[in-house]
């Protein structure tokens, strides 16, 4: 089993950044990919980034590339999502995952807003 656990989200200004955390237990963190969803009011989950059990491989959604960075810290059991330049278009639930098992976390409340 693994359980995820994300903190960081909040209020933030267009233009802002905020860095997302995952708290990862259960399941060895560094045996799997891990990666961040995110669902806006009325619109379906999405991907947002992956990143391999290596860090060597990493996935981005073409509306965050150049402005998100998905990072990991097996040792920590820790997941990060770096995000900088932020637009409205941003705010949604963030939710932390390992996709290929099926684990999701409760998710974090991002809201960009002058």
């Amino acid at each position: 089993q693994v359980q995820l656990v994300e903190s960081g989200g909040g209020l933030v200004q267009p233009g802002g950044s905020l860095r997302l955390s995952c708290a990862a237990s259960g399941r060895t963190f560094g045996s799997y990919t891990m990666g961040w969803f995110r669902q806006a009011p009325e619109k379906e989950r999405e991907p947002v980034a992956t990143i391999s059990w290596s860090s060597t491989g990493t996935y981005y959604a073409d509306s965050v590339k150049g402005r998100f960075t998905i990072s990991r810290d097996n040792a920590k059991n820790m997941g990060y999502l770096q995000m900088s330049n932020l637009t409205p278009e941003d705010s949604a639930v963030y939710i932390c995952s390992a996709p290929l098992l099926n684990y999701w976390g409760q998710g974090t409340e991002v809201t960009v807003s002058s």
